[in-house]
């Protein structure tokens, strides 16, 4: 290789570490801003819910109360002659339902009072007999006795033909019918079912771990079906009631127990409808909390991004209870009243510069 060649190849990488070195430095990047929303922390009382599904039910006998429906039966076999009711009718306790034949029952009661009449002869006659001592003591209390027995025969005959006569144990209304007039029924057939409308209760099946912080009187708010009621003017309403009842069996095949909580009259429910459950076990008054959305996890962190003039700051936190939107956080010295990206905090580093959207 010549000198002179030599020389050039030297010369070329010098010359170009020069001109790097003489290049003007590279302009500063302009910091982005991100357009975000911003709320406030705020202090709130919140509440811890057990959620569930129950089923409408008349309420059973307790406390000294009798149950809520009766399924009215059948004392006897026989004809029903007579039917006194019909389904969704409202009656009163002791009202008169049905009527079997008494045809059998009235033959009866009239031989019961031939007896009766031919007994109380007999027994006057041997008293005025005792009484001048023409007849024995013994025939006078055979006497008297056969009298006792032909009463009692005929108090028994009546009460028999009473018992066609079948009344309702309580007032309500006929839920159900399973028999008309004319129809053969064997002795207890069920021959309608009435409930008491206005005392029926939810009966609920709680897994046995949340049935252990469930204690009674604790608030309960209802649901029919999957949503919340809908009012006449189309507003949202809930039903309220308390739990009454805790059982102290669980069910070994599914792990629940059974707790029951009232209904109020006037529910609009019907006995056997399904409903959904949210049982207030727990309050916490005047904690701090922050919209759920505000919330942003990462590698099994959660953060929150504080707001501090044209900047945000994604700051470590402890989630605490969760209530609707609202839930409680605890930690980085946050306080009532900072402000916090609501939304757009996904994505978000460490620090970076926002503007509020409007």
């Amino acid at each position: 290789m010549s000198a002179g060649m030599w020389l050039r190849n030297a010369l070329i990488p010098f010359c170009i570490f020069c001109l790097s070195a003489a290049a003007p430095a590279e302009e500063p990047e302009f910091a982005t801003e991100v357009a975000v929303r911003i709320g406030k922390i705020s202090r709130a009382t919140l509440h811890r819910y057990v959620m569930a599904y129950g089923m409408v039910e008349p309420e059973p006998a307790m406390a000294g109360k009798p149950a809520a429906s009766s399924r009215i039966s059948s004392p006897a076999a026989g004809i029903l002659s007579e039917s006194y009711c019909e389904e969704g009718q409202t009656v009163k306790k002791g009202a008169l339902l049905f009527e079997l034949d008494t045809r059998g029952a009235d033959a009866l009661i009239a031989k019961s009072e031939v007896a009766v009449e031919f007994a109380q002869k007999n027994f006057e006659r041997k008293r005025q007999l005792f009484t001048s001592d023409n007849v024995s003591r013994k025939l006078y209390d055979e006497a008297e006795q056969w009298l006792q027995s032909a009463r009692k025969d005929l108090l028994i005959a009546r009460t028999q033909r009473e018992l066609l006569r079948i009344k309702t144990p309580l007032s309500g209304v006929v839920a159900a019918m399973h028999f008309k007039a004319g129809e053969a029924v064997s002795q207890n057939a069920v021959l309608a079912e009435v409930i008491a409308l206005e005392r029926l209760n939810i009966a609920i099946r709680l897994p046995s771990s949340e049935a252990a912080v469930s204690r009674l009187r604790q608030p309960v708010e209802i649901s029919a079906g999957f949503t919340l009621n809908i009012a006449s003017d189309g507003s949202e309403t809930v039903l309220r009631g308390r739990v009454t009842f805790i059982g102290s069996q669980v069910d070994p095949l599914t792990d629940t127990v059974l707790v029951r909580a009232s209904l109020g009259s006037g529910s609009g429910l019907r006995s056997g409808q399904f409903v959904s459950v949210r049982i207030l076990v727990e309050e916490r008054p005047g904690r701090l909390a922050a919209p759920i959305e505000s919330v942003v996890n990462r590698e099994g962190a959660s953060f929150i991004a504080l707001v501090e003039g044209d900047e945000a700051k994604l700051i470590n936190i402890k989630l605490g209870l969760r209530d609707g939107h609202l839930v409680e956080v605890e930690g980085g010295n946050i306080q009532e009243g900072m402000a916090i990206v609501t939304s757009g905090v996904y994505g978000l580093p460490p620090r970076t510069r926002i503007r509020e959207e409007k």
